[in-house]
């Protein structure tokens, strides 16, 4: 009955979403057998993950993967420019994670806090394998699609989560990334903003709980109105989770890429991928003094046409000094 549930609700929710990972939608080849797959870094059946070592003599960077699916769906089967990356001497890792629905039955509030937190630790597993499987500490990337691309931009902002005086070896690895390079990502998770930005947006209420009834379609078309209602009761959580809140000076590179130009403070036909989102991050970034790429049809200066072209650069490219 649960999975039914389940099953349910991130249908209703996706629909909501309006394809919240098209990338992961299109038709792909079957990709290699990973070198190591369905490796656990948690209890739970959604917390694994898979790996596909790069043949080097010297320790690898590392593309840490997210796949996209509005956390209520998806899968880490698929990986895009898999085989680009392996050539480049860069290793490979594609993540699965609890979605939001399993969290809202098991009465976990944030639902979204599940999500994240599995994101965060299966970065800080990887890294205590770093030796094991021939990577380098410090050079991995995040990447992903729609709510993929809202996780590693959430890991590239966050301070450090590690926890040096745990007595669990793997809590005590850092989170930091050196990169993150994302696709029609979410920037912000704060409906005030969102409204701002895109008159018509409808997306993240799941994240804090605001769920459509599985009992009752037409609900659905009511979460966005139900979360910008409740802001302030939840805004201490926006502020924890939300991408846009964490940005400081001292934050690694980014690449955002959308699949249409932005149109500020317009209604767009699809609000919850809209290049706004990137602009008005852009702007904070831009402020802060942390590197970024902005990506859209007709950008100006545009540097790396895709996000492969920036993960291999940014993750080969020679050291560089840390703030």
């Amino acid at each position: 009955m649960k999975n039914s549930v389940v099953i349910l609700l991130a249908s209703l929710i996706a629909s909501v979403a309006s394809g919240a990972d098209s990338a992961t939608k299109k038709a792909a080849p079957p990709q290699r057998t990973p070198t190591l797959a369905n490796v656990a870094y948690g209890t739970h059946e959604r917390q694994v993950l898979d790996f596909w070592r790069a043949e080097s003599a010297t320790p690898t960077p590392l593309v840490f993967h997210i796949h996209g699916g509005g956390w209520v769906n998806g899968d880490k089967a698929t990986v895009a420019q898999l085989e680009r990356y392996l050539a480049a001497g860069i290793s490979v890792v594609s993540i699965n994670y609890r979605y939001v629905t399993q969290a809202i039955l098991a009465g976990a509030k944030p639902p979204v806090e599940w999500s994240l937190r599995d994101a965060a630790r299966a970065l800080q597993f990887v890294r205590s394998k770093a030796r094991e499987w021939n990577l380098d500490r410090a050079r991995i990337g995040a990447t992903g699609g729609s709510a993929g691309a809202c996780s590693s931009l959430w890991l590239a902002f966050h301070a450090d989560m590690a926890d040096p005086k745990s007595a669990d070896p793997i809590a005590r690895e850092s989170t930091r990334l050196w990169c993150a390079a994302v696709s029609g990502a979410q920037t912000t998770l704060d409906p005030q903003q969102m409204k701002e930005w895109t008159p018509n947006s409808r997306y993240g209420g799941h994240a804090f709980g605001f769920m459509p009834d599985p009992n009752n379609r037409s609900t659905r078309d009511t979460m966005f109105p139900q979360f910008l209602a409740a802001r302030e009761s939840v805004l201490p959580w926006i502020r924890q989770f939300s991408p846009y809140h964490h940005v400081t000076a001292d934050d690694p590179p980014v690449y955002l890429i959308y699949a249409a130009p932005p149109a500020k403070g317009k209604e767009e036909k699809d609000p919850t991928h809209t290049a706004n989102f990137g602009v008005l991050l852009q702007e904070k970034l831009n402020a802060t003094g942390v590197s970024n790429e902005l990506v859209y049809p007709g950008a100006p200066g545009v540097k790396h046409p895709q996000m492969h072209d920036f993960l291999i650069a940014t993750l080969k490219a020679p050291a560089r000094s840390r703030r």
